[in-house]
Parts: C-alpha cells; sequence; structure tokens
C-alpha cells in the first residue's frame, strides 16, 4: 500500500524470456499485487513468469525482509500476528507500508496467460480487469522488457494518489541525457507521433505518447470504458484521447528508459502510418464527443471548416498547375484554412490547460 491507495501493477510481456523475470524481482515493496499478463508468447516467457511468481509468493508468505523507503521492515505472514507483538516499535514503525501491502492478498504476484495473442494493449486490458476486481485504488503497466526502472513507478503514483491528476505517463522526451540509447529512426518515430497525438488527444504539452510507464486512477478506469480501447501498440496514444473527451487530468512525468541488449518489435515503416490513421480517428471522435456531444465550441466547426477550405485551396492550386481551368484563389483560400485551423488549435490548448500537470 502506498499512502493508503492499494497499487496494482500490470506487466503485460510477449517473447521476454530472459528480462520479465527481474522485473516481477524487482517490483517495489509498496506494490500490493503485480499482475503478469503473458501474451500467448512462443519463447520460455510463460515458464519463466510461473518460475518467478511462485518463488516470489513463496517469499511474500514467508515473512522475508524487504527493502521499504524509511528502512528494512520485516513482512508479516498471514498467520503471525503473535510474533508481529514481539517486533521492536522502531521496525514496526518503518516497514508498516510493505507490512500492510503485503496482508491485502495471499498471493502478491498472478500470473495469467491469454488464450491467443492480443496484442499489449490487450494485455493491459486483462490487467486492468483483475485489478478492478480485486479492489485496487491506483493500477500502474511496467512492461515485461526491463527498459522501465522499477524505482522510479513511486514518481508516476504520486500525482496520482495525491490526487493531481487521474492518470501519469513517462516521458523520455523531457532531458537530452533521458533520449540516450534511442536510435535515429526511433527517436525520429517517436517526435512525429508525439506531434500527431498532441492534436488528436488535446494535451498539447504533454509528450513520448509511446511511453508505456503509466499509473491511473481506479475512478479514471471506470470512466474511460477501457475495454473498447485499441488493442494492440497505439494503446497508450488512444487511452490519452478517450481521458481527454472526459475531462481527466494527465501528469507528464520526466522518467529515463533503461536500455539493455532487448530488441523492439515495432516495425515503424507499418507502425506510424497504421497509428497515424487511428489517430485520424479518434482527433475526429474527440470532437464530436468533446465538443459538440458533451459540450458545445465553435473550435470543432473551425477545425473543420479550415480543414475543408485549406483542401480546396490545395486542390486548385494542382488544377492551375496542370491546367487553365484554376481561378487563381486556390492559394488564398489555403491561407485562410491554415490560419482557422491554427486559430482552433489555439482555442484547443486553452481548453484542456488545467488537464496537464508536468513533472520534473
Amino acid at each position: 500500500m502506498y499512502r493508503d491507495s492499494r497499487i496494482g501493477v500490470v506487466v503485460p510481456a510477449y517473447n521476454e524470456e530472459g528480462l520479465v523475470g527481474e522485473v516481477i524481482d524487482t517490483m517495489p515493496a509498496f506494490v500490493d499485487r503485480v499482475y503478469v499478463v503473458d501474451d500467448r508468447s512462443t519463447d520460455g516467457t510463460w515458464d519463466e513468469i510461473r518460475r518467478h511468481a511462485e518463488r516470489a509468493n513463496a517469499a511474500h508468505g514467508s515473512g522475508h525482509l524487504v527493502e521499504t523507503d524509511g528502512g528494512t521492515a520485516r513482512l508479516r505472514r498471514p498467520d503471525d500476528s503473535a510474533a508481529a507483538d514481539d517486533t521492536d516499535a522502531h521496525e514496526r514503525e518503518s516497514g508498516s507500508e510493505a507490512a500492510e501491502s503485503s496482508s491485502a492478498f495471499d498471493e502478491r504476484v498472478v500470473p495469467i496467460r491469454l488464450e491467443e495473442n492480443r496484442g499489449v494493449g490487450g494485455a493491459i486490458k486483462t490487467g486492468y480487469e483483475r485489478a478492478l476486481a480485486d479492489g485496487i485504488d491506483v493500477v500502474a503497466v511496467m512492461n515485461g522488457d526491463g527498459q522501465m526502472d522499477p524505482e522510479k513507478l513511486d514518481r508516476l503514483v504520486d500525482p496520482v494518489v495525491s490526487d493531481e491528476a487521474d492518470y501519469a505517463k513517462g516521458n523520455r522526451l523531457r532531458y537530452r541525457e533521458y533520449r540516450e540509447g534511442m536510435s535515429a529512426w526511433r527517436s525520429f518515430g517517436n517526435w512525429l507521433l508525439t506531434l500527431l497525438t498532441k492534436a488528436a488527444s488535446g494535451y498539447w504539452k504533454t509528450m513520448d505518447p509511446q511511453n508505456g510507464y503509466t499509473a491511473i486512477s481506479r475512478e479514471a478506469l471506470e470512466t474511460i470504458d477501457y475495454q473498447e480501447l485499441y488493442e494492440r501498440y497505439g494503446f497508450c496514444n488512444d487511452v490519452l484521447v478517450k481521458l481527454n473527451a472526459h475531462g481527466l487530468r494527465v501528469a507528464d512525468v520526466a522518467i529515463p528508459a533503461v536500455y539493455g541488449d532487448e530488441e523492439s518489435t515495432i516495425e515503424y515503416k507499418t507502425f506510424v502510418p497504421r497509428l497515424s490513421a487511428l489517430l485520424a480517428r479518434d482527433f475526429l471522435w474527440r470532437l464530436r464527443v468533446k465538443y459538440l456531444t458533451v459540450d458545445f465550441h465553435p473550435l470543432a466547426g473551425l477545425y473543420l471548416f479550415g480543414a475543408a477550405i485549406a483542401g480546396a485551396g490545395v486542390l486548385d492550386s494542382l488544377k492551375g498547375a496542370v491546367s487553365d481551368e484554376s481561378d487563381g484563389s486556390g492559394g488564398a483560400l489555403a491561407s485562410i484554412g491554415i490560419v482557422s485551423v491554427l486559430l482552433a488549435m489555439v482555442f484547443d490548448m486553452q481548453e484542456n490547460e488545467e488537464l496537464e500537470v508536468r513533472r520534473e
């Protein structure tokens, strides 16, 4: 338990043999329950998950020593109340957070194997469902590839537990040193998708939308209808759009990635176009829901008007370049359209300014 809130962590894993075990082993002591979801891996990931989960659960119930923020504390066994009374006051005080966490569930690590491969989003949604059923207050996501530093988990959980935000996400792009280890091609793709996601989601100050190191409140999960979220790569981008449409607050937390020998399975040549199409649909959905259905704001019409006029201007200019049918108004129309879109963006930024929190 962390500051009177039950914390759960979903660990999606697909072909992470040799990596996911360490993620389980290094999970912070304040985490109440860990849901490790094998997305039908084809290597030894599932066996590794079960092996490390069994060991972690055995230690969880045995009263072993764990390290907490306040020092080293003895975790209480379910039947160990008498022995706990003999523990000195300093040990009980320093380890109270970890002890309370351990008593919440008989088993701390829950291995889950999907019947078929559903993608990282499908694995996360499965973990979310189990966490909600268990009464978890804040659910984090820490991928099984070991790229997310478990020692930084409290930085993500903090703004959600303190009710400063409904959702928190990591940001690897804030500082140059955080971006070290990221390939040039991967960095370019991330910046491009950051720009597209800003427009689609309405969180104009939020960066690194591909970052899967996140934490979300129970209330936010129940609000956004998480079961309808996109299931493949692009899940994180889709979440942001749905959060914004419901007026939920997002904290952008500067956290470096941990790069090792793991290899990304994302094919950016196909991923970027596919995700761009998803973001275009999400953008139109957000405008309809947030600015036409739930409430009304003329910026939705301004966006559409500007895009239509700009498109007409470009077509007229192209027609004039290949024939004499153009009346020469293409340039003026395109300019009016671009100005209209930019004005709509300014209104959009103003409407969503209070929904964004930045954490160093």
